[in-house]
């Protein structure tokens, strides 16, 4: 069996050129990946379509200056934007998710029994730096403000000081990168809707290029829906979108605070999921039960409390008046 660190070191870097790779248009801007994969690098999903933010993440590769953190609402497609770049580049990607309780030995690396002895295993941020590739922090946000801050000297591009393991010393390998996403911009969250987020100390925040990820516009979550559920009907996917639309204008509210905004929200994770148990629950149309209905509060309605759940059922028997 192939020792992956092994691979990961075997790995040569390759130039590949920018707009034949994500637009199928060569464009004569190179942008620097790899020139195979290796287990680390995510599996190229054939059906991904690319947001038009993708071209800020791919100039961000080319520059590969300052880290970068991609913030924007919950299943907005932030992680699968990074990992499908990274998988077209052949990059190895190191992911994390941060949480209240994460260290940084979680992320350089620990001490740990092998065979009877002690040896030190490097972390996934220790691999990226050591090895070229991309260390992914998911939920950025979430990371104790003191924990996040020891990230800064790497931030900077120094090298990384391990003292558990020796002393070791890692400098930034040149195919290095460091992408963070969270649901907030580091200011915190005002909504209340993002339990566990935490306003970042303004230095670290000043160390990332910033780029925000919005929810795909309707043309392409039509054609999100036509590749993921193509046993619907076209007007009824369409009116999918048409709702999914309207339960994020709930969610977001008005401005001048007239009417007081929902506590759910529809992401596209959670329309493609709808669609498919739509598409899995076609057959209890003839027990009189309606598909789209019925898939509607497993995909997100029982998540709601009972006014909206009531509210998006009443959205529902609106938009969709035959499945009322």
């Amino acid at each position: 069996m192939t020792d992956p660190l092994a691979e990961i070191g075997s790995l040569s870097a390759a130039d590949f050129d920018a707009g034949a790779l994500f637009s199928g248009q060569p464009s004569g801007r190179k942008i620097k990946g790899y020139a195979s994969p290796c287990r680390h690098t995510p599996a190229v999903d054939p059906d991904y379509l690319f947001p038009a933010i993708m071209r800020d993440l791919v100039v961000w590769f080319m520059s590969g200056s300052d880290p970068l953190y991609l913030f924007g609402p919950t299943g907005s497609g932030k992680t699968s934007l990074v990992r499908q770049v990274a998988a077209r580049l052949n990059y190895p990607v190191f992911d994390v998710t941060g949480h209240g309780r994460l260290e940084f030995p979680d992320l350089a690396g620990h001490l740990t029994v092998d065979n009877g002895s002690m040896r030190f295993e490097h972390g996934p941020l220790a691999l990226a730096m050591k090895h070229g590739g991309l260390f992914l922090l998911n939920e950025i946000d979430l990371l104790d403000p003191a924990t996040a801050a020891g990230l800064n000297g790497v931030l900077d591009g120094a090298p990384l000081c391990i003292p558990e393991n020796g002393g070791e010393v890692i400098p930034p390998h040149p195919m290095f990168r460091f992408v963070a996403t969270a649901n907030t911009n580091g200011g915190s969250d005002g909504t209340g809707l993002y339990q566990g987020t935490l306003r970042q100390n303004l230095a670290f925040m000043d160390r990332f290029w910033l780029c925000e990820v919005a929810y795909p516009d309707s043309t392409a979550e039509l054609q999100i829906l036509e590749r993921r559920a193509p046993a619907l009907p076209a007007d009824l996917r369409s009116t999918m979108v048409e709702f999914a639309n309207e339960v994020r204008r709930l969610f977001i509210g008005d401005s001048d605070g007239r009417h007081q905004s929902i506590e759910v929200t529809f992401s596209t994770r959670t329309l493609i999921r709808w669609a498919d148990l739509t598409q899995r629950f076609q057959p209890l149309a003839r027990a009189g039960i309606q598909p789209v209905t019925y898939a509607l509060d497993r995909a997100l309605g029982f998540r709601a409390s009972p006014p909206t759940r009531a509210l998006l059922h009443e959205l529902g028997q609106r938009l969709f008046p035959s499945a009322s």
